[in-house]
């Protein structure tokens, strides 16, 4: 496998911002952000996809994105923050290196929530949920 963009940041081939590296993962600004402090947590790793990340990967990696949750939110003075991976190609995801974005929110900020990924669904509440064919999918997904 060819290293990724994100492996050539983590191995200083390719400038970038870091705020924060660990022997298993990195974190950088966005050089594309959504707001200001936009940052991308990436496991050292090279895998495409969270699920093909090791064990002790995907632990440190959601350790890292808490760190920084938390480090965005006492300099901003923030609370909250979006949390969003692209786990695949047809999830959105352009570069192939799992990676967390952790992106500072506050009320009125102009951004949009999760839903907004998939617009001509109902909103939430408007229709009433079919638990016969939700029972039937969860006991499908647990014998998986």
């Amino acid at each position: 496998m060819e290293p990724s963009l994100f492996t050539k940041i983590i191995e200083g081939e390719i400038p970038a911002s870091f705020i924060a590296k660990h022997e298993s993962w990195v974190a950088f600004l966005d050089i594309n952000p959504r707001v200001e402090g936009h940052t991308l947590v990436v496991p050292v790793e090279q895998k495409q996809r969270i699920r093909d990340l090791s064990k002790e990967s995907q632990h440190s990696l959601m350790e890292g994105v808490s760190i920084i949750s938390e480090k965005l939110c006492k300099h901003f003075g923030l609370s909250d923050c979006t949390i969003v991976v692209h786990d695949g190609p047809a999830a959105g995801q352009e570069i192939p290196h799992v990676h967390i974005h952790v992106i500072p929110r506050s009320q009125g900020d102009g951004g949009k929530s999760a839903l907004a990924m998939f617009p001509n669904t109902p909103p939430p509440g408007s229709i009433e949920p079919d638990f016969s064919a939700l029972a039937k999918l969860a006991g499908e997904l647990s014998s998986v």
